[in-house]
């Protein structure tokens, strides 16, 4: 096969080469004043791949970006106490979830994913929505889990920040406390 990128051969979608000098991850934060969002790729860096996403191509884009870059976190991330990755809305959408995939790469010893417990009951889509339009048509997430624990919410881009800020309101009402949120991107680097 051919690298996505750069077009030679190579035995994964995106080679050695490319990996190394294209997604190579960084670290960037974002307040959304309740909480802190921290990305690992700038929006621009990697808008061609994340418009994958909804393709069966996209299902190996997202594990090679997670293992870049929510792998390496989930090793360096020291806590005292337990915590959960809370992937946000982790139904699958032509054929798999992108926010699973990412919490899976953060299972850890420190960190354990838990999957289909932040799910919304309202599917409309936000891509290439105004603030005004999501704030109208909220996600209305519906919470499956334990309460009174530490989380880690996972998105794969922060846009506005409305969908990770009516998650984290939805926690606080389970007394769930949202140690902070991870994406791979934040679109307003772009």
């Amino acid at each position: 096969m051919r690298c996505i990128l750069c077009e030679r051969l190579s035995f994964s979608f995106v080679c050695k080469e490319c990996k190394e000098k294209f997604l190579t991850p960084s670290f960037y934060r974002r307040s959304l004043r309740d909480f802190e969002v921290f990305s690992f790729y700038k929006y621009s860096e990697i808008e061609n791949l994340l418009n994958l996403k909804h393709t069966l191509l996209g299902y190996f884009i997202y594990n090679i970006l997670a293992k870049n870059s929510f792998l390496p976190f989930s090793k360096e991330f020291k806590t005292d106490f337990p915590v959960f990755a809370l992937p946000i809305d982790d139904i699958p959408y032509s054929g798999y979830s992108h926010t699973a995939i990412l919490a899976k790469y953060l299972k850890s010893k420190n960190i354990k994913p838990v999957f289909h417990s932040l799910i919304a009951s309202n599917r409309v889509i936000y891509r290439g929505k105004s603030l005004d339009f999501r704030l109208k048509n909220p996600r209305k997430f519906q919470y499956l889990f334990k309460r009174e624990i530490d989380v880690i919410l996972i998105d794969d881009v922060v846009t506005t920040g409305s969908t990770l800020k009516e998650a984290f309101w939805t926690l606080k009402k389970y007394d769930v406390n949202v140690l902070f949120a991870l994406t791979i991107t934040n679109a307003r680097d772009k």
